[in-house]
């Protein structure tokens, strides 16, 4: 009978071991990723618009863009038709209508860009309003659908779209190996991704949209981003593997979950996120989807030349890496 100690070394290989091992580092940085970016929000250069009049404008500016911590970033608006055009443009978070006849001043906010940043930017100038004596009253000039509690469905379409997208690759490569044995495999393999990322986009702007009310917008936009998004994290996902094996997909879920979900600005948007988490995610695949999907959904798609950008980068970069490596490693 073979001793204990080998019956361990023939049950749990070392290639096994090592993956436990990478398995460990990758839910130990999931739980720091999200506790980190979520445990302590904290408003910091949230873009308000300051319509007042000319007399006490630039003091107003100036007094607000000192408050301690540098909650926000005012800057001087014409009027409130201004301000709301450039909340409707995304060029603003909020923004603050000085009523120069009373002490009640109104704060213009999109809701649709997610609650949480129009309820920051109202518990600010509650505080810097009380210490002239002055009150605000809240107006939402872009509200979220009814069906869309918080304005996370947006964010919660997009990590759908993302998760089908690196599953679909995965199982590609559990069905045949994380490398392609060719660079015929290797384009076989990014044109089903393709297809199903078509598939996939559509669904989940059917689903997302007509079939549960959550997302008003055109279909038809956001089945194009879904597409896009389900493509560029299949492609990535791919390249990795290509690099390195089955530990590939954990490097996606690495970038895609660990990183990317917490720093897009879903339940919390850029404004109230740390430092490095609002830095990155603008870049990530998760980060650019929603901030695009919001913009289809309710800002009639404004904005949205930079995330496109960012999604089409990963989408061309993943492909073009999966096709070289599986040229490199070609007999």
């Amino acid at each position: 009978m073979p001793s204990f100690p080998d019956e361990v070394r023939s049950a749990v290989t070392g290639r096994a071991a090592l993956l436990v091992i990478g398995a460990l580092v990758l839910q130990l940085a999931f739980i720091t990723s999200y506790i980190g970016a979520f445990h302590d929000p904290r408003p910091t250069d949230i873009r308000l618009g300051v319509v007042a009049p000319p007399q006490v404008r630039g003091t107003l500016v100036e007094r607000l863009g000192s408050l301690p911590g540098s909650p926000l970033d005012p800057r001087a608006t014409d009027d409130r038709a201004a301000a709301v055009q450039q909340l409707r443009e995304r060029e603003l978070d909020a923004a603050l209508v000085v009523d120069p006849r009373g002490t009640t001043d109104t704060l213009l906010t999109a809701g649709a860009a997610g609650a949480s940043l129009g309820q920051a930017a109202e518990a600010v100038l509650v505080r810097a309003e009380a210490d002239g004596k002055r009150s605000v009253k809240v107006t939402d000039v872009n509200p979220a659908s009814g069906g869309d509690a918080r304005g996370l469905s947006s964010f919660y379409l997009v990590v759908g779209w993302c998760v089908g997208g690196y599953l679909c690759a995965a199982i590609l490569a559990a069905s045949a190996g994380a490398r392609p044995a060719n660079l015929h495999r290797a384009v076989i393999r990014l044109g089903s991704i393709a297809v199903y990322a078509v598939v996939a986009g559509l669904l989940g702007a059917v689903i997302a949209g007509p079939v549960l009310g959550a997302l008003p917008g055109s279909v038809a936009g956001l089945w194009g981003l879904g597409a896009l998004v389900v493509f560029a994290v299949g492609a990535m996902t791919l390249a990795l593997q290509g690099l390195a094996g089955v530990v590939g997909i954990g490097l996606a879920i690495a970038i895609v979950v660990v990183l990317g979900n917490p720093s897009a600005g879903g339940a919390y948007p850029y404004p109230l996120l740390p430092p490095f988490w609002r830095s990155i995610g603008p870049y990530l695949p998760p980060g650019a989807g929603t901030w695009s999907a919001r913009s289809v959904a309710y800002f009639g798609g404004n904005a949205l030349t930079g995330p496109l950008l960012v999604l089409s980068a990963w989408a061309v970069a993943g492909a073009a890496v999966a096709v070289a490596s599986a040229a490199r490693k070609a007999p």
